[in-house]
Formats: C-alpha cells, structure tokens, sequence
C-alpha cells in the first residue's frame, strides 16, 4: 500500500516535470505557456468522507453487519459473565469442576475472538469494495468536470494546495446529483 502510493506520487511527479518541460520549450505565446495551464485539485480524503455516496454507502455496511455485531456482543457478555461467575465461585469449586469450568471459559474465549477476527476481515472486505465502487464513481465525476471545464492537470494529492484551485466541493456536488 505504501509503495503503491509512492508509486502514485512519483507519477504524478514525472507527469508534472514533463510537462513544465514541454511548456518551457514551447514558443512565448499561445496555449503552450504554463501560465495557461489549467490545474485543479480534489481531496480524495474529503470526498471519500462528505460525499453522499459514501454516506449511504457506510450506513448500508453498519446495517450488514449490524446483526452479527449484535451476536458478538452477546458472545461478549456471556463470555463476561460466565467469566465473573467463574472468579467468584471457584474456591468453591471441586478441581475437576473448576478444570471443566477454565476449558468451558476458553472455549468460549476462543468462539468469541474468531467471531471478533472474522466480523473484522468481511467488514475490511466490504468497506474496500465499497470504496472502490465509490472512487470509480469520483473519477468518472471528476474527468466530466476537468473534460466541461478543460483542465489540463487535476491532481488528488499534494504537500500544499491555493484554494482556488481546489474543486472538490464541485466533485462533491456532482456525486450529490447523481
């Protein structure tokens, strides 16, 4: 993931010193100067976190997962209360019974963290389809507004960005009216 983004960046650099490269070499006049270019910027972050799409998307993945969270938290508490049962009463106990008692408490550990370890993996597993879905729907809004618009470049990551070249509250705008 890290050296994907890497990756990202360093195109992006390449693309934006070729074509500083080209600009220089072009004649002074005409739309070949960098002072012509068009530039925008979108936050991706942002997007991904306002968007309406994103919005709905979230709350449908909490409604699919609600009812195994729901499950799990139960485990839990059958889990805890078992557990304080146990505490309390285990001086009381026979060895046999309080052995019984410890691989029952284990057990029911082990259930929950695999429950726990699964919900976890499904929900990373749908929330990254989901973002993925949501970032194809951002690209193709944001080529529409740079294809209307006539930009030359739009980046989505940068150190430092002047706000008026920022134009995610017209992408975020556009996704709302889709």
């Amino acid at each position: 993931m890290v050296l994907f983004a890497l990756l990202k960046r360093l195109t992006v650099f390449a693309a934006i010193v070729a074509a500083s490269t080209a600009f220089a070499q072009a004649p002074a006049v005409g739309a070949g100067r960098m002072s012509d270019m068009k530039i925008g910027f979108v936050n991706t972050e942002k997007l991904l976190r306002e968007s309406a799409p994103a919005q709905r998307a979230f709350k449908k993945l909490e409604r699919e997962f609600a009812t195994r969270q729901s499950d799990i938290d139960r485990l839990a508490k059958k889990f805890r209360d078992a557990s304080t049962a146990f505490e309390r009463d285990q001086l009381t106990l026979s060895d046999g019974d309080r052995r019984n008692k410890q691989r029952e408490l284990e057990v029911l550990n082990r259930d929950l963290q695999r429950a726990q370890r699964e919900l976890r993996e499904d929900e990373n597993l749908r929330r990254n389809e989901e973002l993925a879905a949501l970032k194809d729907r951002a690209e193709k809004a944001i080529q529409q507004i740079a294809e209307a618009d006539k930009f030359d470049l739009i980046l989505q990551e940068a150190v430092y960005v002047n706000p008026r070249l920022d134009i995610t509250d017209r992408v975020l705008k556009a996704l709302a009216d889709k």
